[in-house]
């Protein structure tokens, strides 16, 4: 896990799309896609998995979707993605796919998460792109966000 100073406005926006989703019975995870030519977020989203009964809609992936869709090319490779945890392998793959750039992200997820935890998707032989890596960032908000979510769904 790397660390570098952040913009503390994109990790508080990634935050509030957190709690958009947890407001509406989903997994509180959120993320953007911040275009640096632009210096504009370009795409924002929430997991949607429960909403859309479909296992693919994380934050990231719904994220990605939207970025490519605004742009018009699938290469991101001048975007950078801000998540509130830290993605799981299904999720890192899209990333790698997408080019990405940077990676931004929250809490880690040592269940299952792919990046600095699990398989570690981005040190693999067979993965051709690999973002820059800045984990941990707004890390205690966004693990409480989450822990609040499920002992929630346990009561």
């Amino acid at each position: 896990m790397t660390k570098q100073p952040i913009d503390q406005d994109l990790m508080a926006r990634a935050l509030t799309l957190a709690k958009q989703a947890q407001e509406i019975g989903e997994v509180p995870v959120g993320a953007l896609i911040y275009h640096r030519p632009s210096a504009k977020i370009i795409a924002e989203a929430y997991n949607l998995c429960e909403a859309t009964h479909d296992t693919s809609a994380h934050a990231e992936m719904l994220a990605i979707k939207k970025a490519q869709a605004h742009l018009g090319e699938k290469s991101l490779k001048d975007c950078d993605l801000w998540v509130t945890l830290e993605p799981c392998a299904m999720c890192a793959g899209a990333i790698a796919h997408a080019r990405i750039g940077r990676l931004y992200y929250g809490a880690e997820d040592p269940k299952g998460g792919a990046v600095d935890n699990g398989p570690h998707l981005f040190h693999q032989p067979t993965i051709h792109h690999k973002p820059e890596i800045y984990g941990g960032l707004s890390a205690r908000p966004s693990a409480e966000l989450l822990k609040a979510f499920f002992a929630s769904k346990r009561g």
